[in-house]
């Protein structure tokens, strides 16, 4: 099982040279991954940077670790668009690049305000589009695509991903909806949380994604399960135990919280370093 720490873009996070600073300092404290936030405002007066400018700060300041958000919503981007960063993040980290998607939220903070769309059904058929035309593009050969939502004529993107067959992604979903994680099953992971209990899922819980998931994998290729660790202020032993609970369901990645008061705050549970069993 491996380890990374997922990190806001806003008040004491908002400036990417915070961030990459951070994201070196776990590297350097043994973890796997460093990922962050996508929102636009979530109705808050705290400052926010640009998470894929933070991502391409965070790259250049790191070797090792997974880098990627956590998670973008694909119906609010225009999938020609993210196709460009995500490939030259991933060239740009040496293929390091980790792709978290879902469908959006919250919708009164980061759809509503915009005119952006609000129905879940909607953004949904928009999330299953906008990954075709990204990864079609990712192929580097001719895409021509007419779908509901999208469309695109003709158009061919070099250079490819460094990672092949493609750049992971992984599908956020909020238990105990099901079919965010059908939508994962066809994808390279599943990253749930629960939307009546934060962000913590149970091992038990886990074990039945997981059941679920695998039911309806179709591929062969590697997959991730993928949980959020413990919140901000948890005692280390807890996290070790729960941590080796997860690995025997079959969790590939704990993704700690690091949303503390302050910089400095997550830079101090950083060099704990991850809670290994």
């Amino acid at each position: 099982m491996r380890f990374g720490i997922d990190v806001p873009i806003k008040g004491d996070y908002f400036d990417p040279r915070v961030l990459a600073e951070l994201a070196a300092e776990a590297e350097a404290a043994g973890w796997d991954g460093f990922f962050v936030w996508d929102h636009l405002s979530l109705g808050l007066s705290e400052p926010v940077c640009d998470p894929w400018i933070a991502l391409t700060a965070i790259a250049l300041r790191t070797e090792r670790v997974r880098i990627g958000p956590m998670v973008t919503p694909i119906p609010r981007r225009r999938p020609w668009k993210l196709a460009r960063e995500t490939v030259t993040l991933d060239h740009l980290s040496g293929g390091r690049m980790v792709l978290g998607v879902g469908i959006g939220s919250p919708v009164p903070e980061e759809f509503a305000p915009f005119g952006e769309e609000g129905d879940a059904r909607l953004r949904g058929a928009m999330l299953d589009e906008g990954l075709e035309v990204l990864t079609g593009l990712w192929t580097g050969e001719p895409l021509t695509y007419r779908g509901q939502h999208y469309t695109v004529t003709d158009r061919t993107f070099l250079p490819r991903p460094v990672q092949s067959p493609r750049i992971p992604v992984w599908i956020g979903a909020n238990w105990p909806n099901r079919a965010p994680l059908r939508r994962a099953a066809r994808w390279d992971g599943a990253f749930p949380i629960h939307r009546d209990n934060g962000n913590l899922m149970n091992p038990q819980t886990m074990s039945e994604i997981i059941s679920y998931v695998g039911r309806h994998r179709t591929g062969e290729g590697p997959f991730d399960y993928v949980v959020s660790g413990l919140p901000p202020g948890s005692d280390s032993s807890e996290e070790s135990e729960l941590a080796a609970a997860y690995r025997e369901t079959g969790v590939t990645w704990w993704i700690a919280p690091g949303w503390y008061e302050s910089a400095e705050e997550c830079g101090r549970r950083i060099a704990k370093g991850p809670p290994r069993p």
